[in-house]
Parts: C-alpha cells; sequence; structure tokens
C-alpha cells in the first residue's frame, strides 16, 4: 500500500498535558527568570548581568521546550472550489420585451450569459459555477433553454431563490457570491422592499448577492390595479368598490372606466391621466337589489401597442346578503298571539317590519254621534300592498286574517299572492277562528299555495303539540342544540288552547301535529310547510303559539322556545344560505389563471338529512357567451358532499349551476359565481424595479449593475477556504538527544558562572 502524500504541515504541541497545566509551568518558568534577574541587579559589572541574565532566558526557553513538546504535523489537504449561484428569473413577467419593440426580457439574459462565458469560464478555476432558474423552485438552465423557454412561473419570489441557492450545495462546498438576474418585479416577500425581516434575512445569508437588473421602464401598459372591496354586501344598501388605474405612456389621455354585473353595465367614469407613469384611483358606489354571489368586472379598453393586453380588465365575486328581512305582517284584529309576534319580530335588529291589523270593519257601529268625528284611522291601503308594493317584501305573514267583508276581502288580490309565493316570495298562514275553515273567507286561490288544506271546524281543547320525526331534524323546529336537546325543549313548553283543523297536501313537510285529533285518518298538522314553485310557504294552525313565550323564564333562566322557533321561521323562508337543501359553494370563488375552478355541493333531503350517494349536476356557465362550457357530474358521500373540478378555463365571469337527484327524488338546485382571473400578479405589472435590486445588492455586500453588459464584470466573491482532507501524521521534534544536551549545558553554564562570580 502506498503512504499517503503530505502536502502541508503546522506546528502543534504533543504535550500531554491539559492546557491549564501548561500555563501554570509556564508562568513558573516565568517567575524563575524574574527572580533570577532581580538576585543579580546590584551586579555593578554590565557584561555580568547580561551573560547571566542571558544564560537563565535559555534555560527557561529549553525548559518550555521540553514542556511543550513541540512537533510537526504532516497534513494531506485540499484546497475546495466553493459555488457561485447565477438565479435567472423565470417567473412570467420575464416573457415582457426588454424595451419597446425589443427581445424578451429572458432573451436579453441568454445573450448576456452567452457573452459572458468566457469569463465564467474563467472562474471555474477557482469556483464550481452553478446556473439555476428560478419560477420559485431552483432547476438548471443554459442559456440556450431561457431563449427558447418561455417564462411561465405565476409569482416572483427573489428572497426565496437567493436562500435555496445558499442551501443547495453538496457537501462542504459553501456558497461564495450569488449573481441575480431578473426584472425586480417581486410580489411576494420583498413586495414592500429591503425592510424588516426580509432585510435581516438576507444580511444573515453572509454572501454578497450582485443584482443584474433586465428590462427598460418606458413600456406602454393600462392596468387595472388595486382592487378593494368588502367579501359581501347587503342587498339595497350601497357599497363602494374601490380600484386603481396605472398607466403608463399615456400622458394627458382621458380613459374610460366600466364597472359591470355580469355583462351588464353598472356604472361608468372617466379619468384623466397627467403623467406618462401615473396612477388614478376610482370608485364606485352603487345598490345591489338581489341576493346572492355575482361576478362584477372593472374594465378599461386596449389600446394598440400596449405591452400588455390582459391586465385591462379585472373581475371579482361579490356575495350579497340581506341586510334586514323586510316583513309585512297583516292581522285580522287585535289577540295577545298578535301582540306577541308583532313585539318579536320589532326587537329584531335584522326585521324591518310594516304591520298592519284591522280594528273595524265597515258593518261596526262606531258608537259616535257626530258623523264628522267619526274615527281617526289609516284606510287599509289594500291596493298599494298587494298589488304594487308586494315584490318589496321578503316575507308576508297572515295573522288570522279572513274576512268576507268587500273592504276587506282579498279576493281581488289571491292572484297577486299565489304569483308572488310562486316566484320565489316566502308566506305564512297563521290560524285562528276567521281562517283555515273557520271564516268566512276561503280564499281558494292562495290555499292552492298553502301545505295544508282545511278539513272542518277547530278543537278547542288544549293541547301539547307533537314533534314528528321530520320536525325533529327540520331547521325550522330545531330550537335545541341537538336532537335531544329540542326533543327535550318542545316537551317543557306549556300546551296551547286548541288548533284549527287541516290536512296535509302530497309533498307537504309536517313539523309539528295534534297528538289525538285526526283527519283523514291522520294526525291534523300544526306546523307544516313546503316548498312552491320558486317560493316557500308555511302554516301554523293555531293563533297561541304566544303559549310557548310563558316558559321564558322558567326557572329563572331563560327558555326562548318561541323567539327561536319564529327566528327559524324567518331565517328558513327566506332561504338562508345555511337552510338550503342544495348549497352550492365555489372553491375558491376567485381564481388565478391557468388554475382548475372546483366547486362543493352539499345535497340534503326534504328532512335535511344528508342526501348520501345522490346524483349531482353541476355545469360551468360563461357569463360572457351565455353558453355552458362544461359539464361535471358525481356522486355525494355520506355526508351529503360532492366536490367536483372543471379544468381551467378561460378568463371571465362564470356561473355554477347545479342540481341534484336521489333516485327519482329531485333535491333541487342551487348557483354560486365564480371569476377566473385574466393575469395574475405576474403579468398586472409590466414595471421594472430597479430601486429594489439595488437593495438587495447594498445589503448583502455585492454591486448593481443593469443589462445589457458586455461580458461579466469583477463581481464581490469570498475567497474559497483551504480545507483539510484525507490523514494527519505527527512528527516529535523535542525528543532528539541534543535538544537534551543544550538543555544541561544551558544550566550548567549559568551555575558555573554564577558560582565564579560569587553568587553561589
Amino acid at each position: 500500500m502506498n503512504s499517503p502524500t503530505f502536502n502541508a504541515w503546522k506546528l502543534v504541541s504533543l504535550s500531554p498535558l491539559p492546557a491549564w497545566a501548561l500555563v501554570l509551568l509556564a508562568l513558573g518558568l516565568v517567575l524563575g527568570v524574574a527572580l533570577a534577574a532581580w538576585g543579580v541587579r546590584r551586579e555593578p559589572s554590565r557584561g555580568r548581568r547580561i551573560l547571566l541574565w542571558a544564560l537563565r532566558v535559555g534555560a527557561g526557553v529549553a525548559a518550555l521546550f521540553f514542556l511543550l513538546e513541540p512537533g510537526i504535523r504532516h497534513l494531506q489537504v485540499a484546497r475546495m472550489k466553493n459555488r457561485v449561484a447565477v438565479l435567472v428569473d423565470r417567473s412570467a413577467s420575464m416573457s415582457f420585451p426588454s424595451e419597446p419593440g425589443g427581445p424578451t426580457r429572458s432573451a436579453q439574459v441568454a445573450a448576456f450569459l452567452e457573452r459572458a462565458a468566457p469569463q465564467f469560464a474563467a472562474l471555474q478555476d477557482r469556483f464550481t459555477v452553478e446556473m439555476y432558474g428560478f419560477d420559485p423552485e431552483l432547476a438548471p438552465v443554459t442559456p440556450a433553454s431561457l431563449a427558447n423557454e418561455p417564462a411561465r412561473a405565476g409569482t416572483t419570489d427573489l428572497l426565496s431563490a437567493v436562500r435555496s441557492a445558499a442551501g443547495a450545495g453538496q457537501g462542504s462546498r459553501k456558497l461564495s457570491g450569488v449573481l441575480l438576474l431578473s426584472d425586480g418585479a417581486d410580489n411576494t416577500e420583498l413586495k414592500a422592499g429591503v425592510v424588516g425581516r426580509a432585510r435581516a434575512a438576507l444580511a444573515d445569508l453572509n454572501v454578497p448577492v450582485s443584482t443584474f437588473t433586465v428590462g427598460q421602464e418606458a413600456l406602454k401598459d393600462l392596468a387595472v390595479e388595486g382592487l378593494k372591496v368588502d367579501d359581501f354586501a347587503f342587498v339595497r344598501n350601497s357599497l363602494t368598490v374601490e380600484v386603481e388605474i396605472h398607466g403608463r405612456g399615456f400622458s394627458g389621455r382621458e380613459v374610460p372606466v366600466v364597472l359591470s354585473q355580469e355583462g351588464k353595465t353598472v356604472a361608468s367614469k372617466t379619468v384623466r391621466l397627467e403623467s406618462s407613469d401615473d396612477v388614478k384611483p376610482v370608485s364606485f358606489t352603487f345598490t345591489p337589489d338581489q341576493t346572492g354571489r355575482f361576478v362584477y368586472t372593472v374594465t378599461v379598453p386596449t389600446f394598440p401597442d400596449e405591452a400588455v393586453a390582459d391586465n385591462n380588465s379585472r373581475s371579482f365575486t361579490l356575495k350579497v346578503i340581506r341586510d334586514r328581512v323586510r316583513v309585512l305582517l297583516v292581522v285580522g284584529r287585535p289577540s295577545w298571539d298578535e301582540r306577541y309576534l308583532r313585539g318579536l319580530l320589532r326587537q329584531d335588529a335584522n326585521v324591518d317590519l310594516v304591520s298592519f291589523y284591522i280594528l273595524r270593519t265597515l258593518s261596526d257601529d262606531p258608537g259616535v254621534v257626530n258623523d264628522q268625528r267619526e274615527l281617526s284611522l289609516i284606510p287599509f291601503p289594500m291596493e298599494e300592498i298587494f298589488d304594487t308594493k308586494l315584490d318589496t317584501f321578503d316575507v308576508v305573514i297572515f295573522q288570522n286574517f279572513g274576512h268576507a267583508d268587500p273592504s276587506l276581502s282579498i279576493a281581488e288580490y289571491e292572484r297577486n299572492l299565489e304569483r308572488y309565493i310562486h316566484n320565489g316570495g316566502a308566506f305564512v298562514m297563521i290560524g285562528g277562528d276567521s281562517v283555515l275553515g273557520e271564516g268566512r273567507a276561503t280564499m281558494p286561490t292562495l290555499m292552492e299555495a298553502l301545505p295544508v288544506a282545511a278539513a272542518g271546524p277547530a278543537n278547542p281543547e288544549p293541547f301539547t303539540p307533537r314533534l314528528t320525526p321530520e320536525g325533529l331534524r327540520h331547521p325550522v323546529t330545531s330550537i335545541g342544540t341537538g336532537a335531544a336537546s329540542t326533543e327535550a325543549a318542545w316537551a317543557e313548553l306549556p300546551p296551547i288552547p286548541g288548533a284549527n283543523l287541516t290536512t296535509a297536501r302530497p309533498g307537504a313537510t309536517v313539523l309539528m301535529d295534534h297528538p289525538h285529533l285526526t283527519a283523514n285518518g291522520k294526525n291534523a298538522p300544526l306546523v307544516a310547510v313546503w316548498d312552491y314553485g320558486r317560493g316557500r310557504s308555511m302554516v301554523m294552525a293555531t293563533d297561541a303559539s304566544w303559549y310557548w313565550a310563558f316558559a321564558a323564564h322558567r326557572d329563572g333562566s331563560p327558555n326562548r322556545a318561541y323567539d327561536r322557533f319564529w327566528g327559524n321561521a324567518l331565517r328558513w323562508l327566506v332561504r338562508d344560505p345555511d337552510l338550503t337543501t342544495l348549497k352550492v359553494t365555489a372553491d375558491p370563488p376567485s381564481v388565478e389563471p391557468g388554475r382548475p375552478v372546483g366547486v362543493v355541493v352539499q345535497a340534503r333531503m326534504a328532512d335535511y338529512q344528508p342526501a348520501q350517494d345522490a346524483q349531482v349536476r353541476v355545469e360551468l356557465f360563461s357569463v360572457t357567451t351565455q353558453k355552458p362550457v362544461a359539464v361535471q357530474t358525481g356522486t355525494t358521500g355520506a355526508d351529503g358532499v360532492v366536490r367536483l373540478e372543471f379544468p381551467p378555463p378561460a378568463p371571465g365571469p362564470y356561473k355554477l349551476l347545479a342540481s341534484a337527484k336521489k333516485g327519482e327524488t329531485d333535491l333541487g338546485s342551487g348557483e354560486d359565481a365564480v371569476a377566473v382571473r385574466a393575469v395574475g400578479p405576474e403579468l398586472s405589472d409590466a414595471s421594472v424595479r430597479p430601486e429594489l435590486m439595488e437593495q438587495i445588492a447594498k445589503v448583502t455586500g455585492g454591486k448593481s449593475y443593469k443589462l445589457p453588459q458586455d461580458g461579466l464584470p469583477d463581481v464581490p466573491l469570498l475567497d474559497p477556504p483551504v480545507v483539510e482532507v484525507g490523514r494527519a501524521k505527527d512528527q516529535p521534534l523535542w525528543d532528539r538527544w541534543y535538544y537534551l544536551v543544550a538543555l544541561i549545558a544551558l544550566l550548567g553554564a549559568e551555575w558555573f558562572a554564577r558560582r565564579r562570580f560569587g553568587y553561589v
């Protein structure tokens, strides 16, 4: 076996003694030399003093030599080549032209690397040069691949790229420097500049980062930026949308800005750009008139020679919800039931209540002598309410309202009410002695929209209502925190004095019924609901639900069953999104370009149990072309939920139209909106940020340059260290006999001289 080749050495101590022992012994030697010098301080002959001092110092040095046991350590070492990382931005903004009419920024970088090839080859003598593209992950690149393969990354993350380069080396190879080539259009951690944590992270690298800025700032572009809008709005309440119009190269130009809702213009304004690089804020204020999720788009025109045309529009989704539920309460006559319900609705901050109740009819005798001072009552505005203003109400409640008197009969407006419910309205009929078979007015057309039909005279006997299995799960009667809690809460409520006798229509859902009163062989419904066309209706076959409010403070703690029941009923009637049988949710509602469109569908049965194994069909409908572009189908799981995904569609506003069936049962339909952006953050801004590149270089100790360059400049790099590898061998120096003879000779000479001079 060949012996290893040692190409370096260093002087070391081979003494087995610990460092503290060596220090103490060395101090002892120094003290001995000092005492010897002190002892001959009165020697009159200068020559003798110098001789004695020299002999003592020489003996001390010799003793220290043997104490340290010096030796030579032979080493096998190698000079390792540390790394220089060349990082090239591969984000989509690098596909912009470097100058008007010029090559792309990526092509300009590729040309620079080709010209600098000789300088990079010279660097290979001292360093290992590694060339990466980041998008944002590092991947090896060559000048040829940069010129031929377009940059597509959706973000620019300069800090992450530099960090990754610092940790990309293998073994003990360290990073001596970074060459960063980018347009500086960072839209992640360095978006706000080199400040705070980002500045500290760059400084902690301890590696010089030299930056090369590519691209000029003289591009012509008009962009919609800085969109600010709430995630939701209230119906019939004004909302403000704020955007920024960024224009480069449009000095003195007036630009129209249009806000549209799914193809329908909502508002428009005109802004004037004052300089060649100007940003103008624009705000639109409008009032949504429908609930749901909608896609809005802010658009500016596309002018010739723009660097980017896709950033001239910006779409966003807006969820419009109800601020307050507008309720019309019409009461046949004052009663305790009317007083409790009207008081509850008036106290609810989410309800905008309009109420009318009949105090007298034309046949009533007012009991006054002077006809001119008969009564000062406001006439019941029948025509205005049931003809002109009916569609402005979210819920209409008839509370024991049924009159045959021509001045109070709604026979002329029954069809309006039936059509109102069928077209999406909500209606509640509360029983009593004037309706549901008890009054002279039958209202046959309106009764078609109700889930029950009158079946005979009312039963005035008190009873405790019975919760049906459907009512145990239905959101209207779910007044507890679970099925057991709901059942217990209803069982604790006091009996109510009597109910109207009705029978449920086919398709109706009975939530509560009479425990012993029957009609057509079935227990008479007390609370029943159903969907009628696009609307919903509910019947409460008694005017005594106010009895449930008596248990509100039993045992000193509020029960609030009455409040919860009517609150749940209103939410169900107005189709609160949390209570629909088919809930459609875009996931997410705004999609970046090139990303798939996801949708989550939750299906429930009429009794609100999860609809397992339901067949779901979702259509992706383009608002721009008014045509479907794709269809996806799926089957729900045990929780009644299925997630579907559409391939990335073209940019624009879309609707997600869903329907579901379980066997032959139709579970209804639902919809949501989704906005597919034309461009992401990369392509929305064509600007170059040389100031950011300069900050990076300054903080890290590098230098900043701008392309084009004729070749690679003299960039600062850390020198590679000498790295010890292989084996080592120690060769002692202190074990030679002549060193010992020298020590004895020095000690003997000092003893002889001191004796001769009379000091011994």
